[in-house]
């Protein structure tokens, strides 16, 4: 299942590949053109007519880079995109292209003391633990540089739920890979970026080099949809469709291009809902930006839990993302 292969791949920001080999053999049968730039971002064609349009969707997953090493043979790490300390604990890691395996270990709250089990965890007090028993053989086997990702595998639960690593943002990819199997009128372009969780990094370069007219950034977004989350804070709830964005902390979107979604999901019948937040942000705040400048929107799948460990999503979300974006660029 593309979902599954695409979450259970390696690619912290700037560590790409693996999920980028994937996408290039899926879309490889559906685009006139395609190109990998110099940042990593892949670049897909299908040409047509009138406006430049770009959708975009960004390979790389939140996730550890190598710093150093500890006498006792642990490593010293930081994170790659933001990680809240709170959901560092105890958990398995893969490190490396050869998927070493670690745990990201802490004291026991029998040894913390009272502050300690007050504030948060922060990467630097922690280690990972990779079974080593000196510093001569962690450097032996690892080297600083190297990457980590959360391990955990994909998979089917509940009513018609998914869990697994990466949602943020292999829900976006996997939609705009669904999108490219389609035939559309438009000039359309599809950007699979990298090292957004660094700062949008790789979509400034995209958006630069194709230098749309109109982009909608697919993305994984924030759900709260918990009993202990007043409901006027939760930003998006699973199974009530893709989420459209007013506004983030690096864009204000595009009124007409929402109000066009908007029409094509009533006159498809299909559930969406409006994302009742401003926090965060994504690729679209980059190519808004980037040379001439751009209309932009966002199409999201809610997610729960995201920049963790694990996330659970909805397919029918994402089934009906990928309907909308589809009847959206037919209509163009």
């Amino acid at each position: 299942m593309l979902l599954e292969k695409l979450c259970n791949a390696t690619g912290p920001s700037g560590f790409e590949g693996e999920v980028r080999d994937i996408i290039k053999d899926e879309i490889k049968n559906y685009v006139d053109e395609m190109k990998v730039d110099v940042m990593g971002n892949i670049i897909a064609h299908k040409k047509g007519k009138g406006k430049k349009v770009l959708i975009d969707a960004h390979m790389d997953e939140v996730g550890f880079i190598i710093t150093g090493y500890n006498e006792d043979g642990t490593l010293r790490f930081e994170a790659l995109g933001g990680i809240n300390g709170k959901v560092l604990l105890s958990k398995v890691v893969l490190i490396g292209e050869n998927k070493i395996p670690g745990v990201i270990g802490f004291k026991p709250i029998h040894l913390q003391n009272g502050d300690e089990r007050k504030k948060n965890v922060r990467a630097s007090q922690c280690c990972i633990d990779v079974g080593l028993s000196s510093k001569k053989e962690a450097k032996r086997v690892i080297k600083i540089g190297e990457f980590a990702v959360f391990d955990v595998k994909y998979g089917e639960f509940g009513d018609g739920l998914v869990k697994g690593k990466a949602f943020d943002d292999r829900m976006g990819c996997a939609v705009a890979i669904e999108i490219l199997r389609e035939s559309y009128d438009c000039d359309l372009y599809v950007s699979f970026n990298v090292q957004e969780e660094v700062g949008e990094r790789g979509a400034f370069v995209s958006g630069y080099n194709v230098n749309p007219d109109i982009s909608v950034a697919l993305e994984g977004t924030i759900c709260a949809d918990m009993p202990n989350v007043p409901k006027h804070l939760s930003a998006t709830e699973i199974g009530k469709g893709p989420a459209l964005s007013i506004m983030d902390r690096t864009s204000i979107f595009n009124d007409d291009i929402l109000q066009e979604l908007i029409e094509v999901a009533k006159a498809k019948d299909i559930p969406y809902q409006l994302r009742r937040a401003i926090a965060g942000g994504n690729d679209a705040g980059a190519i808004l930006m980037s040379k001439d400048g751009a209309k932009v929107a966002t199409v999201s799948v809610p997610c729960r839990y995201i920049h963790s460990s694990v996330s659970v999503a909805s397919m029918e979300d994402y089934k009906n993302a990928v309907g909308l974006m589809i009847g959206w660029l037919k209509t163009l």
